[in-house]
């Protein structure tokens, strides 16, 4: 009787396979997920900055609520002889202008 000592368990070309597209795979996935992580964290926290320090560039008193003394500028009677006029403005409509002016006299 010929008895040949056969293994339990074989490994296959293919489970050998497997096993390298299953590496593969979990090195392709935790590249992927790397690419999730945030790369900008220093933009993040500064995010706005520049729109906050522009608002700060452009306002002359940024105190100006907290302070006691009265707005330098028009008395009542001005102030309002002003508004009425600014109001009356929009009464009347502005003549509209031709600006292509086509067929029309050049230079005369």
């Amino acid at each position: 009787m010929n008895l040949r000592r056969i293994p339990l368990r074989t490994r296959s070309p293919g489970a050998r396979l497997t096993g390298l597209m299953g590496r593969m795979g979990l090195m392709v996935l935790s590249g992927l997920a790397a690419g999730c992580a945030p790369v900008t964290p220093n933009y993040d926290a500064k995010f706005g900055m520049a729109v906050r320090d522009a608002k700060l560039a452009m306002t002359i008193s940024p105190d100006a609520g907290t302070a006691p003394d009265l707005v330098a500028g028009l008395d009542g009677k001005s102030a309002r002889e002003a508004l009425i006029h600014y109001q009356n403005t929009f009464k009347v409509q502005p003549p509209a202008v031709n600006v292509i002016n086509l067929g029309g006299t050049f230079g005369r």
